[in-house]
């Protein structure tokens, strides 16, 4: 019976949207005629068509993509899957082009998930005529045994969004299991980073408005009544653990990581003192925050300066005695000031990536002695990353907020860095040029930041990475003259590099393409 009430409910909430409904014809004929490759204005004037506006408008403004354009990174949706995968509890549900479904669940695999993700297909009719939207809804209604899960999370990617398919007329809540539903376009999501944050957002929001409503599930782990600080940001396991240590001479305690690995950890997420944030850019989590009455600190505890700065804000926004806080500060600054003397760094770099915690890196090699020229971000400028933008532009460091690929080339070029760190193109490139270079994601961001661990955890790395220069140079010499681009390789006659080919095909490429008719809408 209450199946057939929420068919009900729906079907007449679908109804009240059915004036639209030629609107949203027009706009999956756009959509689909391109595919994902119509590009992000298609896309997105297809949305809009289809009677998203505020959807995108929200996006915009908490993910701003200006100055410039949009980065370079991998599909944004990896990033909310990636935090459903990681929950106890949770089912992931992913609607969109059967291409990008297998790429994101292979890279989400790639990268140790070992969780079951559950795929709704379509075609054009099904999409157009609405059949996806129920088939959705009767997926959810299925999945949902309150033994095995907590919430289910479904998520819309790039077509489905543009055609309008509307999650938020599911149910919210199925034999007592939450249904959350999620729109995440790459044409309005710009980084995989901030995806975890609409997925992070949505969860703290369903949370805020259940402990507002009555008694909710309380914690694996009681507290030992210590306040606690929310830590917002994806860490090392160490992390937490290292900034407990400096909370707890100020009478406090680290709190849950945000994104959580458990439903109910969102409940003591919101129940803090304060919330740090670690990483700047989870704007609709820190609105669930600001508007359950939650301070918010930006920057976080690293090296000698930000852990300073990080413990006299907390202990300002906490009415922690300032005597207190002095104390915190004289019993571990000297042993981050000696950590750093004894594992010094010398050499000029260049840093980028899209993680959204290079400026903290940028910070701690700076203390560490490195001469760092640039600092690229894919992420947005906060108000949570002002403090570490102008610590670092204080020092003469150019820092870049949505920096291109383009961009950290040419600071590459520009600075000519004993070591690069960056995205994977940019390593690429750097080897090109016999330039030592590190991968930011596996090898820089995977180490402790915080306190006494992170101001030792990068020195071993990066110097191994720089004293890597005679072997690069050796490669180089090694492989002169195979040639590049075109005339790579050892040929008898060199290949005749012909551009006029290049520039037709190029057209021929840009050139729309009909519409899938059948099957699962084109990636």
């Amino acid at each position: 019976m209450t199946q057939d009430l929420d068919h009900s409910l729906d079907a007449r909430l679908i109804e009240q949207d059915a004036a639209s409904a030629d609107t949203a014809e027009d706009a999956f004929a756009q959509a689909t005629t391109d595919g994902c490759h119509g590009g992000g204005d298609t896309l997105r004037a297809a949305a809009k068509a289809a009677g998203q506006s505020e959807l995108l408008d929200q996006f915009a403004e908490d993910y701003p993509t200006g100055p410039h354009d949009q980065p370079q990174s991998m599909c944004p949706a990896f990033g909310s899957l990636r935090v459903g995968l990681r929950m106890r509890r949770t089912a992931t549900v992913l609607s969109g082009s059967a291409c990008c479904v297998y790429g994101l669940t292979f890279t989400s695999h790639f990268y140790g998930a070992r969780r079951t993700v559950g795929y709704v297909p379509f075609n054009s009719e099904t999409l157009v005529t609405g059949k996806l939207f129920e088939d959705i809804r009767d997926a959810v209604h299925e999945l949902a045994d309150p033994e095995l899960y907590d919430a289910i999370v479904v998520t819309n990617l790039c077509v489905p969004t543009a055609s309008g398919v509307p999650l938020r007329l599911l149910p919210k809540v199925i034999n007592g299991v939450r249904i959350i539903g999620i729109d995440v376009p790459g044409f309005g999501i710009p980084t995989h980073a901030e995806a975890k944050d609409v997925l992070a957002g949505a969860m703290l929001a369903y949370a805020r408005s259940e402990a507002e409503s009555g008694p909710v599930t309380a914690p694996r782990k009681d507290g030992d009544g210590r306040p606690t600080i929310t830590l917002v940001g994806e860490m090392f396991p160490a992390d937490p653990v290292g900034i407990d240590q400096l909370l707890k001479p100020l009478g406090l305690s680290a709190g849950p990581v945000v994104p959580t690995r458990e439903w109910r950890e969102l409940y003591s997420a919101l129940d803090c003192a304060a919330v740090a944030a670690i990483h700047p850019f989870y704007t609709a989590s820190f609105r669930e925050f600001e508007t359950a009455g939650r301070p918010i600190v930006g920057s976080a505890p690293v090296g000698l300066e930000g852990t300073a700065e990080w413990l006299e804000a907390i202990g300002e926004v906490c009415g922690v005695a300032r005597k207190m806080v002095a104390k915190a500060k004289d019993t571990v600054l000297p042993a981050i000031k000696g950590a750093l003397a004894s594992t010094s760094i010398n050499g000029r770099i260049t840093l980028s990536g899209y993680e959204g915690s290079e400026l903290l890196v940028a910070r701690l090699l700076v203390e560490a002695g490195a001469d760092v020229k640039y600092v690229g971000t894919a992420c947005p400028k906060t108000p949570y990353s002002e403090t570490d933008c102008a610590w670092l532009e204080a020092k003469g460091i150019e820092v870049q907020f949505r920096a291109s690929l383009q961009q950290d080339l040419a600071a590459m070029d520009a600075f000519e860095p004993d070591l690069a760190i960056g995205t994977t193109p940019v390593v690429q490139a750097a080897k090109q040029r016999s330039i030592p270079a590190l991968y930011f994601t596996n090898l820089i961001s995977a180490r402790p930041l915080v306190g006494v661990a992170g101001a030792g955890s990068l020195a071993q790395v990066i110097n191994a990475a720089i004293g890597n220069k005679a072997r690069f140079d050796a490669m180089t010499a090694f492989f002169e003259g195979v040639g590049t681009g075109h005339a790579a390789g050892i040929w008898e006659d060199v290949p005749e590099d012909r551009p006029a080919f290049k520039k037709k095909f190029a057209a021929q490429n840009r050139a729309p393409k009909k519409a899938v008719v059948e099957g699962s809408t084109g990636c």
